[in-house]
């Protein structure tokens, strides 16, 4: 830990790369935009330095894959330069039928194979035990295959490790949002906080905090909820897969440019 914080004193900087997860979808911010727990991590970093003297760029943008935020947003942290970037990417990837987790990491680790030669520190993430989301839970095999690899990739190049995985409470369904897709604002605040930890840093919350007890919810309660969800949520990204479209499409990265925070 002590070797870890000091490292965090040279942090004048940031730029966070990825899709929805890292754009922050689920976690509404002002107007249309998205807060999330980049920008929730961004803040605890930009406590630990003066006033101003903390710079910070989200270049993350919903529904991209791998190959694409390789190609599009890996270039760009490059030339930020940045004293961290966050990278968590290959989701998306990994949710599409067919999906070779084996194939995603190699992609993956040529990424930040790369990005550890032109920037401070790289902080990569694991996929989350997806045992209890009801749309993720059958691909949980394939998930944590990755998140193996990620884990290796870290050990290769001295990563420091966002490990979701072993985030027991994101495991509560009040941890996503109701498209069980995306994490809710509680759920963000809680990565936020683990991603500080990580990083050294004194967090204001336990992020294995536990969740207040809730009452038992009958057969009729969960049939209705799952009714409404595939009507609201799963319909319609189902249409978007077969007409080849991403929720991504003409969305530009909410925070291009490394600004003061």
């Amino acid at each position: 830990m002590a070797a870890t914080t000091t490292k965090l004193k040279t942090i004048g900087s940031y730029a966070a790369i990825g899709d929805s997860f890292t754009e922050g979808v689920g976690d509404p911010g002002p107007g249309d935009s998205f807060l999330g727990w980049a920008d929730r991590l961004a803040v605890l970093l930009a406590d630990q330095r003066e006033e101003h003297d903390f710079r910070y760029a989200n270049l993350a943008v919903r529904g991209k894959l791998l190959d694409q935020i390789v190609a599009d947003q890996v270039p760009r942290a490059k030339a930020l330069a940045p004293d961290l970037v966050t990278f968590c990417a290959g989701g998306n990837d990994i949710i599409r039928p067919g999906s070779d987790p084996d194939d995603v990491a190699e992609r993956f680790e040529a990424a930040v194979a790369d990005l550890t030669g032109a920037v401070g520190h790289v902080m990569i993430t694991t996929g989350f035990d997806t045992r209890g989301v009801p749309v993720l839970k059958h691909i949980r095999g394939k998930v944590a295959t990755y998140s193996a690899h990620v884990r290796a990739i870290a050990d290769r190049y001295d990563c420091p490790v966002l490990d979701l995985w072993s985030l027991k409470s994101v495991q509560d369904r009040r941890a996503w949002d109701a498209d069980r897709l995306h994490l809710s604002p509680e759920g963000h605040t809680r990565v936020a906080l683990r991603a500080g930890q990580v990083l050294g840093l004194e967090v204001p919350a336990d992020p294995d905090q536990p969740w207040p007890q809730l009452r038992p919810r009958g057969s009729v309660d969960v049939t209705r909820d799952n009714i409404q969800w595939a009507r609201e949520y799963l319909v319609p990204w189902i249409g978007r897969r077969l007409r080849g479209e991403s929720s991504g499409d003409h969305v530009e990265a909410k925070r291009p440019d490394l600004l003061p925070l």
